[in-house]
């Protein structure tokens, strides 16, 4: 038997909060606390810690990202002093420094 809901949690939110959520409540025919509690429900929170991990790893992909821009630009606008092995063995360094990146949070899963 599915437990009684019987607490009540008040928050403070803009009329227009309000009205988006009630007209998606709405659509999705369900009443707003249905809506809200499977939103809360789907939700991923955070230590401080892992918070802090997940934010360094955001800036290694961007750093990362930046370099195989610029080395993709390189290799489009010198094609022909281009040479396959220096490309490749820098997308292989590309490679390397995305799974170590994907190792830094190791097991932040699990932090939240």
């Amino acid at each position: 038997m599915a437990e009684r809901r019987s607490v009540q949690i008040h928050l403070r939110v803009s009329p227009a909060d309000r009205a988006a959520w009630r007209a998606e409540a709405a659509a999705a025919g369900v009443p707003l606390s249905t809506l809200l509690r499977k939103a809360m429900a789907r939700t991923r929170t955070w230590t401080a810690a892992a918070a802090d991990i997940e934010r360094e790893r955001n800036v290694q992909v961007a750093r990362i990202g930046n370099n195989l821009n610029q080395l993709a630009r390189w290799a489009n606008t010198h094609t022909s002093a281009a040479e396959a092995v220096t490309v490749i063995a820098n997308l292989v360094a590309f490679e390397r420094s995305l799974q170590t990146v994907a190792r830094l949070g190791g097991d932040s899963d699990d932090a939240h």
